[in-house]
């Protein structure tokens, strides 16, 4: 049978050409699913497509808002984005985590260790100047903003609490010398000029070939080298610059027998005998 007439007159009785099935049944073309995928209990319908010439950070969100201008769904459904967009978002959710909790810990290992809350500011004052500096270079590259970039910032936010650590520890040493916190932040900047430069130039032409996509899988590669790159420039720039303004002013009129950054001194003046 090909057409719908020939099943309209299929004979109901053997030998007899009536009554049809015709006769006694309506017809009608209608549509249902040829395949049932289930989870657990529950159905599902996937829709799925391949993405062209976008990332795969604008392609969630843009499937993302569009299932929010669908509006609210019936009773009885849920939708979820899954796939590797579902990875992506986990995986940069917890790279933000760590970010903060990597701050966070520094931020308490040197209040801890300067016993001063103002002293462990000033060495993270330098930390937006990575984050700005890596995702200006990445917007200006045309890189994204994917794992690789995240490390890559991580990676320069260590190096530029470090070049801040020498500055703010020699310039408090010498604020108790010159009683000058403005002078002291001036001289320890030109004084830690040369390890800060030597560090930060080395580290940013080792990235120059990992930023510029050469080899195999060099494009996955690309955004960590930005993103090295622009935090470790921005972050020297601001660790020459803005790091010693701040330091005099939060410290401008700190005192000077401080009793954390000189234990030995104090001891010692305790165990001199009286004349």
């Amino acid at each position: 049978m090909n057409t719908m007439d020939e099943l309209r007159e299929i004979p109901l009785v053997k030998g007899q050409s009536s009554p049809t099935l015709g006769d006694i049944a309506e017809f009608k073309v209608t549509r249902v699913p040829g395949e049932y995928d289930r989870s657990g209990p529950r159905r599902f319908l996937t829709v799925s497509a391949n993405i062209h010439q976008t990332d795969l950070g604008r392609a969630t969100t843009a499937v993302n808002e569009a299932l929010k201008s669908l509006g609210p769904v019936p009773r009885g459904m849920v939708t979820e984005v899954k796939g590797m967009s579902s990875l992506l978002t986990e995986t940069l959710a917890s790279l933000q985590s760590g970010l903060l909790f990597a701050v966070l810990v520094i931020f308490l290992l040197l209040a801890a260790n300067y016993q001063s809350m103002k002293l462990a500011v000033t060495v993270l004052c330098t930390i937006p100047a990575v984050i700005a500096g890596s995702l200006g270079l990445l917007l200006l590259t045309g890189a994204t903003l994917n794992l690789q970039s995240y490390m890559g910032m991580i990676m320069s936010t260590g190096v530029s609490v470090a070049n801040a650590i020498l500055i703010v520890t020699n310039a408090e040493n010498l604020r108790l010398e010159y009683r000058d916190a403005s002078k002291a932040a001036v001289t320890a900047a030109s004084i830690r000029l040369r390890p800060i430069l030597m560090t930060s130039f080395a580290m940013i032409a080792g990235m120059i070939p990992m930023a510029s996509g050469m080899g195999e899988a060099g494009e996955q590669s690309a955004p960590l080298g930005c993103a090295v790159i622009g935090g470790l420039a921005a972050s020297t720039v601001a660790a020459l610059f803005v790091l010693p303004h701040v330091f005099a002013r939060l410290q401008k009129k700190a005192k000077y027998h401080s009793l954390s950054l000189m234990p030995l001194q104090k001891k010692s003046a305790k165990l001199q005998p009286q004349r």
